[in-house]
This record gives C-alpha cells, structure tokens and sequence, in this order.
C-alpha cells in the first residue's frame, strides 16, 4: 500500500464544487452572455455611447439564479414576505361597502352640478354612462375655467376617477375580510397591492435571469427587513461587478464618456451578424464558399482526375499514381509510370473580388429606422469578407448631399442627415469651387447618387482584377447631382439628374463594373423610383433586390457569396 511519502501515492485532498463562487460566475464552460450586441444596436440607432446606461448594459445579462450562491433562497425568501403582507390586507378588508360609498359620492356630486342648458343633454348622457372622457371634454367647453359649471366639473371627474379605482380594486383582488374601509383608504389599499404585485413582478423576472439591478431597494424596504435588504445589496454589487468585468472581456472599455467599443467588441458583434445570417440560410442553401471546381488554381482539393494533355504536374497525387504503375506493371523496380498511371488532384481558383458599398445617409432615411438595417448590414458585409475572403477589396461610401469614403470603423456613427428644407419645390444650385461654400453650407438630406456612383468607380480602378462590382442601397430616385463644379439640388426629382446619374452608370459600365440595387422598402416609395433602379442596373447588367429593411443584411452578405461562386466557376 502506498505512504504518504512515496512519490507515486494516489492521497491528497480531494475537493468537491457543491456550488459556484458568486464572484466566478457563469461557469467557464457556459456560452458567456452577448454583452456587445445590446451597446451596438444603441451605437446603431443614436450613432453615439454616451446615454447607453448600466441599466441597458446589465439587461443584455441573461444568468441562471443557480450559479449564484445564496441567490435563490435570498429570492425566495423576500418572495415569501410580500406574499405574506398581500394575505394579511386582503383577509383584512372587503370593498362592498367603500363601492357603494364611492357610487354614492359620484352621483350626490352630479347632483349637485348645474350644467348650461346648451350642455344639459351631453352632461346627464356623460354621468348616466360614467364617461370620465366625456365630463372632461364639457370641461374644455364650458369656456370660463373659473366658472361654477367648471369647478363643479373638476370635482365631478375627481369623484368618478375614485369610483374608477374602486371598482378596479374589487374587480383585481378577491378580498375575504370584515373591515370597512374609507375611499381614500381603499385608494391607498390599491395602491399597495399594486406595488406588492410589481415587486414579485421584478423578484420572478430576477429569479429567471439574475437581473437584480431591476429590482426597486427603496420600494422593497417597504416589507422587507434591512437585513434581508443587505443580504440582496451584496448581491447586486457582485452583479455590477460581474457585468463590468464581463464587458471588459468583450471589449467594452468605460471612460468618463461613457462605455467605448474596442476592435474586439466589432468582431464579437460582427461575428454574432453573420452567424444569424446563415443560420437562417442553412434550411434553404448548403455549402456557403465551396464554389464549382475549375483547371488551374492555388487551392488543392481531395478529389482526383486521370491526368489530361496540359495538366500540370504540380498537382500530382504522387501515391496514387504510383500505385495505379504497379498494379499495372506488378511490384518490382523500377517502377514505370506512364501517362495513363497519372493521377492529378483538381484545384480551385481563389480569385479576388473588388466591392464598393454606397450607403443613403439621406433624410428620408431616419423613417422607421432604415438607416439602423444599412449600418448593420454594412458590418455584416465587413465581418464576411474578413472572415472568408480576406483578399477581397471592400470600400464604404457614405451617400448623402454628397458622397464621402468611410472606414468601417465610422459605420456606427452615421446618422440620416437633419432635413433643413420643407418647400415642396426646390431648384438650388452651389457653386464648389468656392472656397467660402463648403459642406457645412450645403443642405445635407438631398440623396446623390451620381457622386457616390464616381467615388465607387475611382476606387475600383485602382484594383487589379475584372471582378467589380457596386453595390448601391437606396430607398429611391436621387435628387441632387454635380455638373463640373456646381452642385445642383432639385426637388421632386428631376430627369436632369437622373441622366447625369446614368451618365456616371455608363462609365462604370465601361470599366466593367456592376451595379447591384438593392433597394428599401419607404412610405414614400413610388413607381417611379422602382422603375429607376432597374434602368441604372441593367446599365451595367446588374440586378435590383427589392427588400424590407430587415433583411437588408441577409440579402447582401448571401448574394456577395452567390456572386464569388459564380466568379469561381
């Protein structure tokens, strides 16, 4: 048997977990909770930090109560309390009488109120259907607010919004007790009832998700003991400590402005993006970036081929050929292989793609929050190329009164640009070349189209590859255009600018890029602007996708997969 001194000795102290340390919480095994998405939806739609709270940050923290030790009983226990104090007042009290009482004082008020006789019918219709509504609507037109008609008015509404609670009081709880009660205490009986069921409300959504932080202190001090109050403190305070640390993690760093979004927190949430992009593509479409298989290429395959006149040797499956010799030519040396014997393994090209993204940062695109689906489009777009294709060109261009290349950094920060025009017609023209006029001085919310398309078209020059393409997401016609160095603003939309529109498509064309539309669902949305779009894409034998915001990303991100296959074959 082995001593406790024998190097190979199995003793020693052997620890068991009977629960998790409330400061290690979730366990290391455990998917750690998305603290990233919650502070970039907030970034998305205010395009800044600086009133995104603690409160947002902890509600994007979804724990099990278990992992926490003293959690549950700590619930439960002020759980059993509030119960208790519910109990003891509704076997206390019965609300039969106080219902009479509150009637009667409703109609001993209109009794004693004297209405005009122009407003005579519409008031005994409004006391006869208890119409808090309507009593408040003869209020408005009895004119003299310090009128008899109108004070008496002010104390008829106030009788009937008593009677208002009572009834609700007798209707919500079942009341089994003797004592009487007054209206102003059957009021203030509501009212605690009300808090009651709004703590357990907090203590149960707590219970599911750990979510302390929600739960009212000042409030719960009304039925809970300070101890039991200390003990759920602590609790929070290594919540909040938790969640810091848990954000740090995934890095989002605090400062005095606020919380800031590192390189990290961007790839944790673009990563997010396109995994709920293709998990919802997987039920209709298999194999993301496996495209066809073609001649010559860098990427070697598994699969195999019998050796053609100008293959290249390169690729030889060396075993296999060797082996095909030999049961050819039987086992003996040397081995003789011939061009029959040679097997080749097929490759795949991995060609490089050149993409320009315009983004509407117009006015018209702040309705229903348009802007919010192109901005996360726009990472989700970033995070593919990174993750899969990270040979490919991708430039983001801000379309607006002008257009402005913008790293993707700057994504989260656009906003649809202020309308600073309401006239329903506009013709204005700014000369550019002006060194007093510049972008600050220029109405911004007008949408060019031809700008964005030229700054796209300069930047795919500049790659080496004939696989370009545009990809322009709109919500309609454009409205403004350059010609040289003025800048024209024309409202409702002008022909004038749609050809120089389509003069810039022309060139595009000509340097044999696409353009792919892709154009959001608006209110405003015409025929005309459908019929616009499929007259820029078919300039350069593009596609227009027609979609609703929301699934702006999944369009996008799958047809830049489609379009690489279709490049590889």
């Amino acid at each position: 048997m082995p001593t406790p001194s024998d190097p190979y000795s199995l003793g020693g102290i052997i620890h068991t977990y009977q629960k998790y340390d409330p400061v290690e919480f979730p366990s290391p095994s455990a998917t750690p909770p998305d603290m990233v998405s919650s502070a970039f939806e907030h970034m998305l739609m205010y395009g800044e930090m600086e009133d995104f709270t603690e409160e947002q940050l902890a509600n994007a923290v979804k724990l099990d109560i278990t992992q926490i030790a003293g959690m549950g009983a700590s619930l439960e226990s002020i759980k059993k309390k509030l119960l208790e104090a519910k109990r003891r007042i509704l076997e206390t009290y019965e609300t039969k009488r106080v219902e009479k009482l509150a009637e009667s004082a409703f109609l001993d008020q209109a009794k004693n109120t004297k209405p005009p006789s122009k407003l005579a019918a519409e008031f005994h219709s409004a006391v006869k259907n208890e119409q808090l509504r309507e009593l408040q609507r003869l209020w408005y037109r009895a004119g003299d607010e310090r009128s008899k008609f109108a004070t008496q008015l002010l104390h008829l509404s106030e009788r009937l919004g008593e009677k208002y609670e009572i009834d609700a009081l007798a209707r919500k709880y079942e009341f089994t007790g003797r004592e009487p009660l007054t209206v102003p205490e059957a009021i203030d009986v509501k009212h605690e009832l009300e808090l009651i069921d709004k703590l357990l409300k907090q203590l149960e959504d707590a219970a599911k998700n750990a979510q302390l932080a929600f739960i009212d202190m000042d409030e719960l001090s009304q039925f809970v003991d300070q101890q039991g109050l200390d003990e759920l403190g602590k609790l929070q305070q290594q919540l909040a400590e938790q969640i810091r640390h848990l954000a740090e993690q995934q890095g989002l760093e605090k400062s005095k402005q606020g919380y800031q979004l590192t390189p990290q927190a961007y790839r944790l949430f673009q990563g997010k993006l396109l995994e709920r992009i293709f998990s919802q593509l997987q039920e209709s479409r298999t194999g993301r970036h496996n495209g066809p298989i073609v001649g010559e290429g860098a990427v070697e395959l598994q699969t195999t081929k019998d050796y053609e006149f100008g293959d290249s040797l390169t690729n030889m499956d060396i075993p296999a050929s060797l082996v095909n010799a030999m049961l050819r030519d039987g086992p003996h040396l040397p081995v003789r292989m011939k061009p029959e014997d040679i097997v080749i393994h097929r490759t795949r090209n991995s060609p490089k793609c050149a993409t320009s993204v315009l983004l509407d940062m117009s006015g018209s695109m702040r309705y229903n929050g348009l802007y919010i689906n192109v901005k996360r489009m726009a990472l989700a777009l970033d995070a593919l190329i990174r993750r899969e294709y990270p040979g490919d060109f991708l430039q983001f261009i801000e379309m607006f009164s002008i257009a402005r290349p913008r790293h993707v950094s700057d994504i989260v920060k656009l906003l649809p640009k202020p309308v600073t025009i309401f006239d329903p017609v506009v013709r204005l023209r700014a000369d550019m070349s002006q060194p007093e006029i510049t972008e600050d001085d220029i109405p911004p919310h007008f949408t060019n189209i031809q700008h964005a398309l030229q700054l796209g078209r300069q930047f795919l020059q500049a790659q080496n590859t004939p696989n370009r393409q545009i990809i322009l997401i709109t919500d309609g016609l454009p409205t403004a255009h350059f010609e040289g160095k003025h800048l024209y603003f024309l409202y409702p939309p002008d022909p004038r600018t749609e050809a120089a529109t389509m003069r810039e498509a022309a060139l595009c064309k000509r340097e044999g890029i696409v353009i792919n539309l892709f154009l959001l669902s608006s209110w405003s949305q015409s025929e005309e602007d459908i019929r616009f779009a499929h007259r820029l894409a078919e300039q350069t034998k593009g596609r227009v996708f027609f979609t609703g915001g929301k699934d702006l990303d999944r369009y996008v991100v799958w047809d830049y997969v489609n379009r690489r296959k279709q490049i590889i074959s």
